[in-house]
């Protein structure tokens, strides 16, 4: 008897998660960032592998980044994406002037990406050195809707710089900076940036950063930046680390994405870092360790799950 009743409690086991898996989403949609950054290369590798991994299609959406893969997450028009956690702290309180006072908490952490350092990077013959050079000049900051174009023009300000901002893709922005069209090209990513990487092989570049005092002033006007570093071994111009400031990247659902394939998501991704770090080397980061890095946006239940498993108590305020 207890042998049939092993059988049918193991056919019934079979049978759930059967059924589990007949409910997943024909395809799910990932939005990203503008090309030459790092979140389009990143998505695409985390795209394949999930493709691969949990058997379900994914495509990525070319977005303006974290904050319009939040906005669009919120209409449900893409069903996971890429943030900074400033950018989402400003939407979870309804702060930041894109946000337009709206409140928005309809998304979820699922595992932590990478540390996001603010780089600056100009032509030699621009003459620019220092943060404090970029006074009266125009510079380009990748999109509007990105981390960098979020927070260039607060940075900016809290400096007391009057720099003059123009919006557009990583790669747009290099081209402009090559052309001269562009005094330097701030921007925040995954290192190394693909664009920086590329103007670099071009033509002679500076790599610069803020100093000691610029990095205290801005760490007291917007708290939620950290201290970060851009180290040498990034692009091959720099010949020592930059400290800087930085913002954690993570990787966020729509809150009614179903447990299970919230569950399979962060699995895949985290049990296969090297997988990960093959495409890009910012992924060295994406390991459940860095869980940490979110203080206030509450995790997806399946994410919650696969922490368990893994040891980690996730704490009740960030469930």
């Amino acid at each position: 008897m207890s042998f049939v009743r092993s059988i049918t409690a193991a056919v019934f086991a079979v049978s759930l998660a059967g059924a589990a898996h007949a409910a997943d989403p024909k395809a799910l949609t990932l939005g990203t960032a503008s090309v030459g950054g790092t979140y389009a290369i990143y998505g695409g590798v985390v795209a394949s592998l999930l493709t691969e991994q949990i058997k379900i299609p994914v495509s990525t959406q070319q977005t303006q980044g974290p904050n319009q893969n939040i906005l669009l997450l919120e209409s449900k028009d893409i069903d996971i994406g890429m943030t900074t956690m400033g950018v989402a702290l400003q939407a979870w309180n309804g702060q930041g002037t894109w946000t337009q006072g709206k409140q928005m908490r309809n998304f979820r952490a699922l595992f932590p990406m990478y540390d996001t350092p603010f780089h600056f990077i100009a032509t030699e013959r621009s003459g620019v050195k220092s943060v404090a050079d970029l006074n009266g000049k125009t510079v380009g900051v990748g999109p509007a809707a990105g981390t960098p174009g979020t927070y260039f023009p607060l940075m900016f300000d809290a400096l007391g710089l009057k720099v003059t901002v123009r919006n557009g893709s990583a790669a747009d922005m290099a081209n402009q900076l090559g052309d001269g069209l562009i005094a330097a090209f701030p921007f925040a990513a995954g290192v190394p940036i693909p664009s920086y990487t590329e103007i670099e092989a071009q033509r002679p570049v500076r790599f610069f950063t803020f100093t000691g005092q610029e990095i205290a002033t801005l760490k007291q006007k917007i708290p939620e930046l950290s201290d970060s570093v851009v180290p040498k071994s990034a692009y091959k111009s720099m010949t020592e680390d930059h400290k800087t400031l930085g913002l954690y990247n993570f990787f966020v659902a729509h809150k009614e994405l179903s447990d299970d394939v919230a569950y399979r998501i962060t699995k895949a991704v985290l049990d296969n870092n090297p997988a990960m770090v093959k495409g890009h080397a910012a992924a060295v980061e994406t390991i459940a360790a860095n869980w940490n890095r979110n203080s206030f946006l509450p995790f997806h239940p399946g994410a919650v799950k696969y922490f368990t498993e893994k040891g980690i108590q996730i704490p009740q305020n960030l469930r």
